[in-house]
């Protein structure tokens, strides 16, 4: 028997709890990003009807239409987040709509990102997407690189570093990930800690965008402040409409 959205938003809000308050964490300090990569407007408002505002996109080219469809309504996502990879190409599109950008790899992106942002008079919000299992299918920063990249970044005036992102590897036991999750959180904290770049990350607030429907509470566990579900929220038949 299927179960509605209002049904699975109650459910993983209540797992990221137990789990938040099993390591001593508040469930406020963890913010649920809907992914709606594979589905249509009509799902996306019944997400936003159950106080999930925050909503984030993996494509260009799907993003742009809710985007508009959504300007034009009451009920509207808070924030809009791009989470997938994203071409320097496609950049001009999304500064300036999206609140905030979780996949820059590259000094060459973060440029172009820059590049827009001062074009349109605005700073950026992104996060430093790190590759942290070092997966050759995924893109993202060498975890040793990190630092570097992120005191380049630091110089670019019309971008905004909140923290750091990653994709963990698809497990089926949700506890393989734990390591990876506690090694995001531990680079997190050493950049802060390195001489002046104690707020390079956004300081004592630093954002960790990390765990999605498969590992969320192991995330919730070890440092998580931003969870990306899809699937636990629309359900594994979810398509575009």
């Amino acid at each position: 028997m299927s179960t509605t959205i209002a049904e699975n938003v109650a459910r993983v809000r209540l797992e990221i709890s137990e789990a938040a308050k099993k390591v001593g964490r508040d469930p406020a300090e963890i913010r649920l990003v809907g992914v709606t990569k594979t589905v249509g407007v009509e799902q996306i408002s019944e997400l936003l009807a159950t106080g999930v505002t925050e909503i984030g996109e993996n494509r260009v080219q799907d993003f742009l239409p809710k985007y508009e469809y959504f300007a034009e309504q009451e009920l509207r996502p808070e924030k809009w987040h791009f989470i997938g990879h994203l071409q320097r190409n496609k950049v001009k599109f999304i500064v300036g709509k999206v609140d905030l950008i979780h996949s820059v790899d590259s000094i060459a992106l973060a440029e172009e990102i820059n590049k827009r942002a001062e074009a349109l008079q605005t700073v950026q919000k992104i996060l430093l997407e790190v590759n942290i299992s070092n997966e050759q299918s995924k893109f993202g920063i060498r975890p040793e690189e990190v630092l570097k990249i992120a005191k380049n970044v630091e110089k670019m005036k019309n971008l905004q570093i909140s923290g750091l992102m990653c994709v963990a590897p698809f497990v089926q036991n949700p506890e393989e990930n734990r390591k990876y999750f506690t090694n995001m959180k531990n680079l997190s904290v050493d950049i802060q800690s390195n001489d002046r770049y104690d707020t390079i990350l956004g300081g004592l607030s630093a954002e960790l965008s990390m765990g999605m429907t498969g590992d969320f509470d192991v995330a919730s566990q070890e440092g998580a402040t931003m969870i990306r579900l899809g699937t636990a929220l629309f359900g594994e038949r979810a398509r575009q409409k």
